[in-house]
């Protein structure tokens, strides 16, 4: 069992400034003192994993290793079911070495190549690990569908061309505060802060 009290380091496993902004968000009710990999200089890992759950950890124990400080990571990616869930723990490698996610989307529409069945789902994985100790990961899940061209200027990745069940905005049109409610991201960390509250208690 994993505890972290009020007022501790986190270091955030990640060098994309959209998600930690979004982490640090979702973070903000727990009280931590958030440090991301960026900001520290760490070295972004090879992801070699074959699943979220496997990346995430990766990244994680990189972090946790090189900081010595508690450290969390998230693996999450586009799961389109027409592409045989592709991309999958291949989304972010589909928008290249730029990081270019419009490159990204547009394969996603070249793919289906007219495919009417849109449904696709976000998957994001958090991976907390304690350096030297204890393990943990938490599993979110968003359903929904596709929609073309990309629409809205807000979040990042592939969030212009996905809709959640239930709406009509895409991720990208939607206020961050709404998004961060329903998101996969939002699911998992869900997870992990009932986790860190029950803990702490």
């Amino acid at each position: 069992m994993i505890v972290l009290a009020p007022g501790s380091s986190l270091v955030v496993a990640s060098h994309n400034r959209g998600k930690i902004r979004e982490i640090k968000n979702l973070l903000s009710p727990l009280s931590f003192v958030i440090r991301s990999a960026a900001e520290l200089r760490l070295a972004e890992p090879e992801e070699t994993g074959t699943s979220f759950a496997a990346n995430a950890l990766l990244k994680a124990r990189s972090a946790a290793r090189s900081s010595h400080l508690p450290s969390l990571s998230d693996d999450s990616g586009l799961c389109v079911g027409a592409l045989d869930d592709a991309p999958g723990i291949f989304s972010a490698r589909w928008a290249g070495s730029e990081k270019d996610f419009r490159v990204a989307m547009q394969r996603v529409e070249r793919d289906l190549d007219g495919n009417p069945d849109r449904r696709a789902y976000f998957v994001c994985v958090l991976a907390l690990v304690i350096p030297g100790g204890e393990e943990e990961t938490f599993e979110g899940r968003a359903y929904g569908a596709l929609t073309f061209p990309p629409r809205g200027e807000h979040g990042f990745g592939y969030d212009p061309i996905f809709v959640p069940e239930g709406h009509r905005f895409t991720f990208g049109e939607m206020d961050p505060a709404i998004k961060h409610a329903i998101s996969h991201r939002a699911k998992a960390f869900k997870k992990l802060t009932n986790s860190l509250k029950a803990e702490q208690s």
